[in-house]
């Protein structure tokens, strides 16, 4: 449990305090809990958090996605695509799951995801046409364009 200390300004905490907070984004999507608060070495910055989202499913999110912390949570600006998560077509039809994320090595924006769409097929899509994202990741395109994809 983290303590005040006297002469400690009251916009300041410490990260401790952060760990265990419920991650949800402008819609109320509950995304996990805070496991991890990363600090830049060089800066003393925030630069990201691991989120908890159950059993063997961390994953980090850059500054970037962080809109506030209140008492209880951390406010996303943004939606976040992650591993696991289900992708539809435009139409609503499932096609499959988010594989993996492809991510710029320098700036570690998101390119592109790797969607299976079985045991043994998998697409690369551009996130060019991803059309929205939240509980679940929609592609601008119907089920028929994604099968025509090389």
């Amino acid at each position: 449990m983290s303590v005040k200390l006297e002469g400690m300004p009251n916009n300041l905490a410490t990260a401790d305090s952060f760990t265990g907070k419920t991650v949800i984004d402008r819609e109320g999507i509950e995304y996990g809990k805070v496991k991890h608060i990363h600090i830049n070495q060089d800066t003393l910055v925030v630069s990201g958090v691991t989120i908890h989202q159950g059993f063997h499913k961390d994953y980090f999110l850059s500054e970037d996605y962080i809109d506030k912390f209140s008492e209880e949570t951390l406010l996303l600006s943004r939606p976040p695509v992650r591993t696991g998560i289900t992708v539809i077509d435009i139409d609503r039809h499932k096609i499959g799951k988010v594989k993996r994320l492809h991510r710029n090595n320098d700036t570690n924006e998101l390119e592109s995801i790797e969607v299976s769409d079985g045991l043994m097929h998998s697409k690369i899509i551009s996130k060019s046409h991803i059309w929205g994202i939240g509980e679940k990741v929609i592609l601008s395109m119907t089920k028929e364009e994604f099968k025509k994809l090389e």
